[in-house]
């Protein structure tokens, strides 16, 4: 029967479907699993490998500091085996299929991506002209016609001018305006020496088509406060103010409820188009969210933990995880799900640091075990272990597979560094643990005999020799 004479027909927004509930074990093994480390350095040790990880979490920060190696180098050298450096290079500098850009800091991203990321560029340019721009014209004119004119440029290979104050610190003229530029999206990196830039016009680095490609301002928000949820795997609504920095308009005098309600349009909308799931998890108050196309790796991560099977059906792996890794972005997911309360602590003076100046969280199948130190000292040729410290409650020799597995991470951080030993420290209460890692290193890799209890045969007769 139709609807009868003068009366309105009611229509009814779809209900949307209630959220996906994941206990623990479940969302601990989907956030290994999404984020390629069941088990660690499974991808192949070849440069497309760089490009797989990077299409799965969108970005990955970039740090100059170098103890252990940089950031993003220390993200890729926990999943992909044989990890090189100049494999990420390669596609910075040379093939170009990856550029620096500022998005939850200073970022690799794809070039494909470009277009969504310009608003940082546009931005910059508008702060920048009547600003910099303006006050140093004479030297911006300076500085781009001997780009144009001999290539690509190395702030030092100008002559020394005098600082000028430049965020955080005076800087000099022509680095401080070089930034400028590049911020602006006028030059780009043709290559680094170091941690230091070599600049180049964009238009000579980057596709014309790229750069000429210009997309709605909204449709670049969404994409960047998707891209947060592509690196985390399992963000919510809040979390530390980091996380969300450049997600939404968010002017000086703009409040915090306004920039929050922003982000919550967004992200609704990224929900209706089905790039968003959201998900409830066991002990936690709200939704989080994962990417609408790994709902496969949740039901497999359901179906390992059912079946009592290992992460990614292989024997636990190790990996020593970067301070700025997208899995360790949001330290109350990693406090209140994983048990483990995780700190960076290079800039809290040394008097006050708990654990250390560079310390690694140390995941184990989908457990965070302990913390690790390792400082890659070039002129000595060796790999130092500063410092190691396990949880509580974990004892690495109960686990007959975690020392051989710990030593293969060694063997990796060793290799990636081209470093020719490794020195552990000298501390009583890792000594049985260290002699057997030893062992197995000196074995190339291949764990020994072990009795029952999990302790080498040999642990007792060389704790002994070492006191």
């Amino acid at each position: 029967m139709g609807p009868q004479p003068g009366r309105r027909r009611r229509y009814h927004r779809p209900v949307p479907e209630p959220a996906l509930h994941l206990d623990r074990a479940v969302a601990r093994r989907f956030l290994v699993l999404r984020h390629r480390l069941a088990p660690p350095r499974s991808l192949p040790p070849e440069p497309e490998s760089v490009l797989r990880v990077i299409d799965r979490v969108g970005s990955l920060q970039f740090d100059p500091l170098e103890i252990a190696g940089r950031n993003h180098d220390l993200v890729l050298l926990a999943r992909i085996a044989g990890y090189r450096r100049e494999w990420t290079e390669h596609w910075l500098y040379e093939d170009r299929r990856l550029y620096e850009t500022y998005s939850k800091g200073l970022s690799i991203v794809p070039v494909a991506e470009m277009p969504w990321y310009r608003l940082t560029w546009d931005q910059n340019h508008a702060e920048h002209t009547g600003g910099a721009f303006d006050v140093h014209a004479p030297l911006v004119e300076e500085l781009l016609a001997r780009i144009r004119d001999r290539g690509p440029l190395l702030p030092r290979d100008v002559g020394p001018r005098a600082a000028i104050d430049w965020y955080w610190r005076p800087t000099n003229q022509v680095r401080a305006i070089l930034e400028a530029l590049a911020e602006a999206g006028i030059v780009g990196i043709w290559r680094r020496e170091g941690n230091l830039r070599v600049y180049d016009l964009v238009e000579r680095l980057f596709p014309a088509a790229i750069l000429t490609d210009r997309r709605p301002e909204r449709d670049q928000r969404r994409h960047r406060l998707l891209s947060r949820y592509r690196a985390g795997g399992l963000l919510g609504t809040g979390g530390q103010a980091e996380l969300w920095l450049g997600t939404a308009a968010g002017t000086s005098g703009q409040s915090a409820a306004r920039t929050t309600a922003e982000r919550g349009a967004l992200r609704s909308e990224l929900i209706e188009r089905g790039e968003l799931l959201p998900v409830t998890v066991e002990g936690f108050k709200g939704e989080r969210f994962i990417v609408g196309s790994e709902r496969g790796l949740l039901d497999q991560a359901r179906h390992e933990i059912a079946a009592g099977v290992p992460p990614g059906g292989r024997e636990p792996g190790v990996a020593f995880l970067a301070p700025l890794d997208p899995f360790c972005w949001d330290r109350d997911l990693l406090r209140r799900l994983f048990e483990f309360d995780y700190i960076w602590e290079v800039y809290v003076p040394a008097a006050k640091r708990r654990w250390g100046y560079y310390v690694l969280p140390i995941l184990y199948g989908d457990r965070l075990v302990g913390r690790i130190e390792p400082r890659i000292e070039r002129r000595a040729g060796r790999l130092r272990i500063a410092g190691l410290w396990w949880e509580d409650g974990f004892d690495p020799l109960d686990d007959d597979g975690f020392a051989p597995a710990f030593a293969a991470a060694i063997a990796a951080h060793r290799d990636f560094g081209d470093m020719s030993r490794v020195v552990f420290p000298r501390t009583v209460r890792h000594r049985p643990f260290l002699i057997e890692v030893r062992a197995i290193l000196g074995r190339g890799g291949r764990p020994g005999p072990r009795r029952r209890g999990g302790r080498a045969r040999s642990v007792g007769r060389c704790d002994r020799r070492h006191r």
